[in-house]
């Protein structure tokens, strides 16, 4: 079964999602990689106005190639989440709700997930412009300095993602690796 889930996201939306649960995610969200990671954990270092409002959001890490003529956004395949490790406990506990990358997550950001009731979600890697036709409309919102990795903020349909860190803790990595094991 396929959740399908529009963003912001809740609390009561995040208790919801298990890990291993498919879900088709419609609404905003907002992108960053490690650059951007590192600046935003700067600001809030510092005190200052974020460029948009964390609460409930989920970024997704990804750099999208540029938009071809006609298109909305080049090929947008998520990249490792764990560059973010570092700053992305500081993220969660400012109120963001999801995250959308690839990869195993630190002990660190699995103990925040659990401690602020979020969800890490995960995206096919290969699959970026399978991708980026759900994604409807996309406008560079801050840092455009980074070029491709500015933070964009997107408009998706139906967007595929995997739930892998539920808010709970449970680990589809782990628990997966596991069914197998006992198949």
């Amino acid at each position: 079964m396929t959740k399908i889930v529009t963003t912001p996201l809740t609390l009561e939306k995040v208790q919801d999602l298990k890990s291993g649960d498919r879900v088709l995610l419609n609404g905003t969200i907002y992108t960053g990689r490690d650059a951007a990671h590192k600046r935003l954990f700067e600001m809030i270092q510092r005190g200052e106005k974020l460029p948009f409002d964390l609460n409930g959001q989920v970024i997704y890490y990804v750099g999208p190639c540029p938009a071809k003529p006609g298109t909305v956004i080049g090929s947008a395949g998520p990249t490792t989440s764990g560059r973010m490790d570092p700053y992305t406990p500081a993220l969660l506990q400012n109120g963001l709700k999801g995250m959308i990358g690839k990869g195993l997550r630190s002990q660190a950001v699995v103990d925040a997930i659990i401690k602020y009731k979020c969800v890490y979600f995960a995206a096919i890697g290969g699959a970026g412009a399978l991708l980026a036709e759900s994604i409807k409309e996309a406008e560079v919102l801050a840092f455009p300095d980074l070029g491709p990795e500015a933070i964009y903020k997107l408009r998706v349909e139906n967007f595929p993602v995997t739930v892998i860190i539920d808010s709970e803790g449970n680990n589809l990595y782990t628990v997966g690796k596991e069914r197998y094991r006992q198949h």
